[in-house]
């Protein structure tokens, strides 16, 4: 009998063994399912071929980068219901991947961050506004600094790690219905060629797919976000592009672009080059190939698009209106950056705006009402 004992118990220890051998690493955090009480939405439904031209909104930058042991600020409430109130259904999360870890461990998942962002999607549902989370920075690439020590297009690891985050968001979120909530995978890749880029957001879809085959996935065009590529239209994904051309209008005197305070005062429109750049320009060779992406069945939005704060603002109201124009003509979709800060309609910081005291903030009425217009 004790002899049967033996057998077993070794037998039972090494099916664990094998078992743990062939088992794929985990998050060290378990998946919490995120509580998702179903509600009425007015959120169109957004499909991989056709990303709603209604989606209008800003990007919220509370989780934006890490800054020293500042991991981000928490999402107020009140700005959920002032999008709402003004009309908009669309706000982009840009997410440093550092702050949904512990101890830089890619591999530990951080539960109080995570609750977290479990807010903005809690707001998103009350105020009927989609949102899309987007890792700005991901392990092993990044367009701010510092660079990533490790390469996302070469490196097995920093490539395992990416699928297997965006495996845990999706788990997190599986349940809430692809009206309220898409995912957007990397921000403005770059020095990448097309077959590579698409192999490597594969890798994440699979993931994603996993927990949940109907979530909207959505990439960033190739060399920073602006140009569309068919193999990502082909793996059954979205794409986002920028709208930050001229550079010289919408980074003028940015102190994080080098040479950006010596570019000329800007205009709009203007001539540089000896190009005339205006309206049919912006349409010519900025949005065409997007245009075509769309009409080509694929679902395409602009993630990313204003002008910083140091650029008059007369130039930027006329800027802007011409690419709300050429953006509505596409059937494109679209979301500022930002809502708060140096680009966006509160707390610019801009020194020719009448601002208006509202509701704690310094609103610029005037960028608000334009972006209104086209709604």
């Amino acid at each position: 009998m004790k002899f049967v004992i033996i057998i077993t118990v070794m037998l039972c220890a090494m099916t664990l063994f094998i078992s743990c051998i062939n088992t794929p690493p985990e998050n060290k955090s378990n998946t919490t399912i995120f509580d998702f009480t179903p509600r009425e939405t007015a959120l169109p439904i957004p499909t991989a071929g056709k990303l709603p031209a209604s989606w209008k909104g800003f990007n919220l930058l509370n989780m934006f980068y890490l800054r020293g042991q500042t991991t981000d600020t928490p999402f107020n409430e009140k700005e959920f219901k002032m999008m709402s109130d003004w009309g908009f259904n669309f706000a982009r999360i840009p997410i440093d991947y550092r702050i949904l870890i512990k101890a830089n461990d890619w591999n530990n998942m951080n539960e109080s961050a995570m609750r977290r962002l479990d807010k903005a999607v809690e707001y998103g549902i009350k105020y009927d506004i989609h949102i899309c989370l987007n890792l700005h920075r991901a392990p092993g690439y990044t367009v701010a600094s510092p660079a990533e020590t490790t390469d996302l297009w070469t490196q097995a690891k920093p490539q395992e790690a990416f699928a297997r985050m965006w495996g845990f968001i999706a788990g997190r979120y599986k349940n809430v219905p692809k009206e309220n909530l898409s995912f957007n995978f990397l921000n403005e890749p770059a020095r990448v060629d097309e077959k590579t880029y698409a192999d490597v957001i594969k890798k994440a879809a699979d993931a994603i797919r996993a927990h949940n085959p109907d979530r909207i996935l959505i990439a960033d065009g190739l060399d920073y976000g602006v140009i569309p590529s068919a193999l990502i239209k082909g793996l059954g994904i979205a794409q986002a592009t920028r709208g930050y051309q001229p550079f010289s209008i919408t980074h003028y005197k940015a102190d994080w672009v080098e040479g950006s305070d010596r570019m000329p005062v800007p205009a709009w429109p203007l001539i540089e080059n000896g190009q005339i750049q205006n309206k049919e320009w912006l349409k010519n060779t900025c949005i065409k190939p997007w245009k075509e992406l769309v009409k080509s069945g694929g679902g395409a939005m602009v993630g990313e698009w204003g002008a910083h704060n140091r650029t008059p603002h007369d130039v930027v109201l006329r800027w802007m209106e011409d690419n709300l124009i050429t953006f509505q003509e596409a059937g494109m979709g679209w979301a500022l950056w930002n809502l708060t800060g140096s680009f966006g309609v509160l707390n610019s910081g801009r020194n020719d705006v009448n601002y208006e005291n509202f509701n704690g903030y310094k609103l610029d009425r005037e960028m608000l009402t334009l972006l209104r217009k086209y709604l």
